[in-house]
C-alpha cells in the first residue's frame, strides 16, 4: 500500500513552518493516543502514521530529502540512505515525546503513565547524532560508490555490554518506583481525587539502580572508539546534498537508541570536466587548420576516451552533444549528456615560412567572413602556393 504524503497526513502545507508541523503533531497524537482509543486499531495505525510523519518533517535533512526525492529516498534505507522513518514501533515513538510535551506521554496523568518501554514508563535514551563530509569523484559519483570510513564516536562499552554495571549483581530495582521508573501521586481536589504520574527522580526512569559501576565506563554504558562504517553511496549525488544512516551515530547510555550518522557530500574537482547540473561539459581546443579541414579527435569522458568527428568548416563555439555521457538522476535511469564546446586556437609564435604561408592566404576570400562570388577559393590558392 502506497504511503500517504507526510504533509498530507499532519494537516498541513508544504511550506509550513517547524512549529506549526509540531503543533499539527501534537493535535493528532493526543487524538489518536492508543490509551484514548483502546483497541481501535484505526487510530493506532494513524498515531503510528502520524509519528512517522512527525519524525521526517520535523529534521531539517529529512525533510530536504524528502522535498527532494518523496517518499523513493528511503527505499535505499537498506544501504544505508533513506529517513529512517519506516517501521517505527511504539518505543519508537513515545521517545518523541519528551520534545513534543515536554517529558512523557501527554496522558501519564490521566492513563496510567502511557506506553511503557520495558516496564512501566520506563525512560529510553537517545544518543546524538554525528555529521561527517565524503569526497566523491565524478566517476564514483556517475557510478555510485561504496565508502570505508573509520568514525570516531560514542559506541558500546564492551566490558559491560552497554549496561554501565560491573554485572549483573550489581543492578537493584528502584525503591522508590519498585521497578516501574515513574511513580503516581494521587491529590485531593475540589473535583475529588485525581492520580498524576511523573518520571521516577531516583532512578531516572530507568527503573533500576547501579550498585557498583563498570570500572571502564563508569555507569555510562558508552566509551569514546571508533567504528568501521560501510556507506553506500547511490549513483547521481551532488555537492551539498546530506544521506543519512539510521542507527549509526553516537551510542545511547545504557542501551538506549543509537543517534543517526549525517553524510554530506562533497565534490572532488575534475581536472578536464565540469559539471553542470545532469550535464558534463569538455572544452575542445581545435587549431584552425583542423578546423577548416575536419578531423578527428578523442575526448575524455566519465566512461573512458571516446573519438568524436570534427567537420570541414566547425566554427568556435560550436556545442557537440554526447548523449547519455553525463550524470545519472539520483534513483532514476535518466542520464545527461556531455556537452563539447569547439574553441578554435590561434597560435602564438610562427616561423618565418609559416608566416610567409599565411602572409600569402591572408587575403583569399575564403579567410574572409563574406568571400567574394568571383574570388579564389583558399584550397585553390594553396595549390598555386605549393607549384
Amino acid at each position: 500500500m502506497a504511503k500517504r504524503d507526510y504533509y498530507d497526513v499532519l494537516g498541513v502545507a508544504k511550506g509550513a513552518s517547524a512549529d506549526d508541523i509540531k503543533k499539527a503533531y501534537r493535535k493528532m497524537a493526543i487524538k489518536y493516543h492508543p490509551d484514548k482509543n483502546q483497541g481501535d486499531k484505526e487510530a493506532e495505525e494513524k498515531f503510528k502514521e502520524a509519528a512517522e510523519a512527525y519524525e521526517v518533517l520535523s529534521s531539517p535533512e529529512k525533510r530536504q530529502r524528502y522535498d527532494q526525492f518523496g517518499h523513493a529516498a528511503n527505499a535505499s534505507s537498506a544501504n544505508g540512505g533513506g529517513y529512517g522513518g519506516g517501521g517505527m514501533n511504539m518505543d519508537d515513538i513515545f521517545s518523541q515525546f519528551g520534545d513534543i510535551f515536554g517529558g512523557g506521554s501527554p496522558f501519564e496523568g490521566f492513563f496510567g503513565g502511557g506506553r511503557q518501554s520495558g516496564g512501566g514508563g520506563r525512560r529510553v535514551a537517545r544518543g546524538s547524532n554525528l555529521r561527517i563530509k565524503v569526497r566523491l569523484t565524478l566517476e564514483e559519483i556517475a557510478n555510485g560508490a561504496e565508502k570505508k570510513i573509520k568514525v570516531n564516536k560514542q559506541i558500546i562499552c564492551k566490558t559491560c555490554d552497554g549496561s554501565g554495571a560491573k554485572d549483573k549483581s550489581s543492578f537493584q530495582t528502584c525503591k522508590t518506583c519498585g521497578g516501574s521508573g515513574a511513580v503516581r501521586r494521587v491529590t485531593n481536589t475540589i473535583l475529588g481525587q485525581m492520580q498524576t504520574t511523573s518520571t521516577c527522580p531516583t532512578c531516572n526512569g530507568e527503573g533500576s539502580t547501579i550498585l557498583s559501576k563498570c570500572t571502564v565506563c563508569h555507569g555510562d554504558g558508552v566509551v569514546r572508539g571508533e567504528e568501521l562504517i560501510t556507506i553506500q553511496v547511490p549513483a547521481g549525488v551532488s555537492e551539498g546534498m546530506q544521506l543519512s544512516m539510521s542507527g549509526k551515530g553516537n551510542a545511547a547510555p545504557r542501551g538506549g537508541v543509537p543517534g543517526d550518522l549525517i553524510i554530506l557530500i562533497e565534490e572532488v574537482p575534475h581536472e578536464t570536466l565540469k559539471r553542470d547540473g545532469n550535464n558534463v561539459i569538455f572544452d575542445l581546443h581545435v587549431n584552425f587548420i583542423d578546423a577548416t579541414l575536419g578531423t578527428s579527435v578523442e575526448v575524455p569522458t566519465i566512461d573512458g576516451k571516446v573519438k568524436i568527428k570534427i567537420d570541414p568548416g566547425t566554427q568556435g563555439g560550436k556545442i557537440l552533444r554526447l548523449k547519455g555521457k553525463g550524470l545519472p538522476e539520483v534513483n532514476s535511469y535518466h542520464r545527461g549528456d556531455q556537452l563539447v564546446h569547439i574553441n578554435i586556437w590561434t597560435p602564438k609564435a610562427l616561423s618565418r615560412e609559416e608566416r610567409e604561408i599565411l602572409e600569402k592566404l591572408q587575403n583569399s576570400p575564403n579567410f574572409k567572413p563574406n568571400p567574394g562570388k568571383n574570388e579564389k577559393s583558399f584550397f585553390e590558392r594553396m595549390k598555386e602556393y605549393f607549384e
